[in-house]
């Protein structure tokens, strides 16, 4: 995700195994560099490649800490003395954008409670994010969340017996780490996004950077797998958090651009010079022509998508479900999209799902009349039991925050004064909760009783460096918003974390 291959082999690293590969020849001429989890396995799987070796000389790397049992059972199967070096190199996780990071764990929990060993894999890759930023942080919580707690001692277990890998210089204000549960906003994963990169990724799903075109109609062969990534493409560095009608007027210009650069055709090559020139502009030309043909390709399909589901009508009134208090309107809009045959079942799914947790106290709540309704579409109860299932795990019971505050009259007056000044539009109204929490605690206002310390220590001053972290996965609206925070509060810098990047499908 962070190191593409071209830039591997510039560094003059030609070849590339998996260590568990079965049927590698042995190449003496070869060094080899392992990058590795410090898992049973690979210690396991070295263990034997040190014993009948295929390379001239090993330069071990570690992404998180390796205990000295591990490395002395490696010592003992070196006995052709083939091992340069032994190093730790925190990188035991997935860095997504320049403040978002993934461990790539679908389901961490079992009902309420950490499965064990995701807990473990969890605590191993916040803590190596922690050594990497040369980060010990004090710690919060969320205090209605039992995994949060669990999460927040373990990672302090980590930083006491390492203390000596944790001993960094001290800055004047101490880092945060704050722990969060997902079920405490199901809403914001639920909804259809609107900025090109949430966008790809509720459509289309972002697999580390990896976006599968397979199934689009007609596609081309070298377009069926595209990779998104700001690190070496410019055009969707600039464009990822910006809203889908803006992307469609710089697609534009890039084409136009591109078209005035196209080497002319009857270009005529007749002296060295010109041969030269047509070199050397080659290589541009053809990245250029790379960048254009996959994003026309990656909007011209999230368009097709759009119209073919109806996204526009169902992304208005989810809007309407998370952001507005009206129960009489939003039953009859979601009634209305439900029965229309242009509604997908995942869309009108979607729909009672959000309905479900945002009314389900509700006096004369429709549900069971919504219920039926998606049995009738879909013939099978297999929705159903995904709405009850949403509710339980992100329902009121479940929260430990206020999702639906009762705005106050000075919030209102404030959103509507944002609205006159030009509202983004319709479908992008709604702030995750993480938007609210973070604010909160920039501005030294997060509630002890809500989100305690862990120990006796608490921070005096605003803090500087956070990072947050979502048990149950966060999202690239969530990844939207810290990257808006991280702008307008200059001095304050957040990165954001999750077990996972989640979309409505995940």
């Amino acid at each position: 995700v962070v190191y593409t291959q071209s830039e591997i082999l510039q560094r003059e690293v030609y070849l590339f195994e998996r260590l568990d590969s079965p049927n590698r020849e042995p190449m003496k001429h070869l060094k080899a560099i392992c990058f590795l989890r410090p898992t049973k396995e690979n210690v396991e799987l070295l263990v034997q490649e040190l014993r009948r070796p295929k390379y001239s000389v090993y330069f071990i790397y570690f992404s998180n800490v390796i205990s000295k049992s591990d490395v002395k059972a490696l010592a003992e199967a070196d006995e052709q003395e083939v091992v340069a070096e032994v190093q730790e190199f925190y990188g035991d996780y997935i860095a997504v954008n320049p403040h978002v990071f993934s461990l790539n764990l679908l389901g961490c929990c079992r009902g309420r409670s950490w499965d064990p060993a995701q807990l473990t894999r969890t605590t191993q890759g916040l803590t190596a994010l922690l050594l990497s930023l040369k980060k010990c942080p004090m710690i919060r919580y969320q205090l209605s969340s039992e995994p949060a707690k669990r999460l927040a001692e373990c990672v302090k277990q980590v930083i006491t017996k390492e203390y000596e890998l944790f001993d960094f210089r001290r800055t004047e204000v101490p880092p945060l780490l704050l722990i969060l549960d997902r079920s405490d906003d199901a809403i914001t994963p639920l909804l259809n996004q609107w900025t090109y990169q949430a966008m790809v990724h509720e459509l289309l799903g972002i697999n580390n950077n990896r976006i599968d075109l397979s199934r689009v109609p007609g596609i081309s062969k070298d377009l069926r797998e595209v990779v998104l990534s700001a690190e070496n493409d410019e055009f969707y560095a600039n464009n990822m958090y910006l809203n889908f009608a803006e992307i469609g007027t710089n697609i534009k210009n890039l084409m136009e651009d591109f078209q005035r650069r196209k080497p002319k055709e009857q270009q005529k090559l007749e002296s060295i010079a010109d041969m030269k020139a047509f070199v050397e502009n080659y290589p541009q030309f053809k990245k250029m022509s790379g960048t254009v043909s996959k994003h026309v390709t990656v909007v011209g399909e999230l368009s097709r998508l759009v119209a073919e589901r109806n996204l526009l009508e169902v992304s208005e009134v989810e809007q309407e479900l998370a952001c507005q208090n009206d129960h009489s309107s939003a039953l009859q809009s979601v009634r209305r999209l439900l029965q229309s045959p242009r509604v997908s079942e995942l869309d009108a799914a979607r729909l009672v799902m959000l309905y479900a947790l945002r009314y389900e106290r509700h006096g004369s709540s429709g549900l069971p009349a919504l219920l039926e309704e998606l049995r009738g579409r879909g013939g099978t109860d297999r929705y159903r039991k995904l709405v009850s299932a949403v509710v339980e795990y992100g329902g009121k019971r479940a929260r430990g925050s206020d999702l639906f505050s009762p705005k106050d009259a000075v919030a209102i007056t404030k959103q509507f004064l944002k609205g006159l000044k030009g509202i983004e539009n319709v479908y992008t109204q709604h702030q995750p909760l993480l938007q609210e929490t973070l604010d909160q605690l920039i501005k030294g206002k997060l509630k002890d009783s809500q989100y305690p310390y862990l120990g006796p220590n608490t921070l005096r001053d605003r803090p500087q460096d956070i990072v947050v972290f979502l048990i149950g996965g966060a999202t690239y609206e969530e990844a939207l918003a810290v990257f808006n925070l991280n702008r307008s509060n200059p001095g304050v810098r957040i990165v954001l974390g999750g077990t996972t990047i989640h979309n409505t499908r995940r």
